[in-house]
């Protein structure tokens, strides 16, 4: 087991075990004691793999416990589905001694943490992720949100979570997809700040030891999280690939998985960089090599143009300037401020030197 603390305004642990969901209910009266009733937010896959087991748990510890059951996909983070668990507080009579259980991936948790943190003004919330992409990455940190018509991710709270248990033994059941889809983000710490973990997975691939991986990514964005909760510096080294991912997923009306499109925009970044020569042609190539020894996509196929008008809308731009995530080398990356007009131009070099080098680095 691997507990590791999140420092931030309300502080919390991050336990990564396996056979933790049995667990849930002694470790609810452990790190949120008082809890009176527990709301189980999940959605339809997850609540038939899990629901039964985590219910048990909890009542098991003596604590009552309901559930609301969301359609999987990202198509259900939206205001319908954010006010319809408002209403379900509501009309179970939940007040603020009360928890929410967010139990499945990173929809499932944005969603949940936002009505969590919404509700009565805030009651607390525990993060239970299913998915490898919701352990290493959207559970912790603190960032709720849901999706508006205009672009992901853009009414939300910061609000952090009680405790996040992440059972590496949900990992098994994950279809290859969705396993591969959080292997991008896995990818991405890599490139950020950790040569030792970025060759791990070039050596082991899908194999990786999941404990020591999940662990790693957990404490790299604890660390990030920790220096600046509120995202207004240097948390947004986290963003690596992401404007051009959020703006890939928008396009294709969220058919797209998030993972591919980090994997995708991760990939054109690095391009970019080595087309101004900020990074080494071999260092956009070993990015490009290990996104597809993963099998995902390393090639933003939409019209740029249409790309960069969702992109627009990404939070981190501000006023006619936006924050990219460049890297300068594996290991190592740093935010640089664009105008709009420089990002369009360094994006359109990556895509140019994309197309002379075949689509590798």
């Amino acid at each position: 087991m691997k507990m590791i603390n999140v420092n931030t305004s309300s502080p919390y642990p991050v336990i990564v075990d396996s056979c933790l969901l049995k667990e849930t209910g002694e470790y609810i009266r452990k790190y949120a004691p008082a809890a009176g009733k527990t709301a189980v937010i999940t959605d339809d896959t997850v609540d038939g793999l899990y629901g039964d087991t985590v219910r048990e748990s909890i009542r098991g510890a003596g604590l009552d416990v309901c559930t609301f059951v969301l359609p999987h996909g990202e198509a259900s983070k939206n205001g319908e589905n954010f006010l319809k668990i408002l209403e379900f507080l509501a009309e179970e009579h939940f007040t603020r001694s009360d928890l929410i259980a967010a139990l499945g991936g990173g929809v499932v948790g944005d969603l949940a943490g936002f009505a969590a943190a919404a509700y009565l003004r805030g009651i607390r919330f525990i993060q239970i992720p299913t998915t490898l992409l919701a352990q290493v990455d959207s559970s912790v940190g603190g960032k709720t949100a849901i999706d508006l018509p205009a672009g992901k991710n853009l009414a939300g709270a910061f609000y952090q979570p009680a405790l996040v248990l992440c059972d590496i033994g949900t990992l098994d059941t994950l279809p290859a997809e969705i396993f591969t889809d959080g292997c991008a983000e896995v990818i991405k710490y890599g490139i950020l700040g950790d040569k030792e973990l970025f060759g791990h997975l070039k050596e082991r691939g899908t194999g990786f030891d999941r404990e020591y991986v999940v662990a790693r990514c957990i404490e790299m964005k604890r660390d990030a999280v920790a220096e600046d909760e509120f995202d207004r510096g240097r948390r947004q080294i986290l963003n690596l690939g992401h404007t051009l991912a959020h703006a890939a997923e928008k396009l294709s009306g969220y058919r797209l998985s998030h993972g591919r499109a980090v994997a995708m925009g991760m990939a054109e970044i690095a391009r970019a960089a080595a087309a101004d020569g900020t990074c080494s042609r071999e260092c956009a190539a070993g990015i490009v090599d290990v996104l597809m020894q993963f099998d995902l996509p390393v090639r933003l196929e939409d019209p740029f143009e249409e790309l960069y008008q969702w992109m627009l809308s990404d939070k981190k731009r501000h006023g006619d300037r936006i924050n990219l995530i460049i890297p300068e080398e594996i290991g190592r990356c740093v935010i640089r401020e664009y105008t709009l007009d420089k990002m369009e131009s360094f994006i359109r070099c990556g895509m140019q030197y994309t197309k002379e080098t075949g689509g590798r680095g």
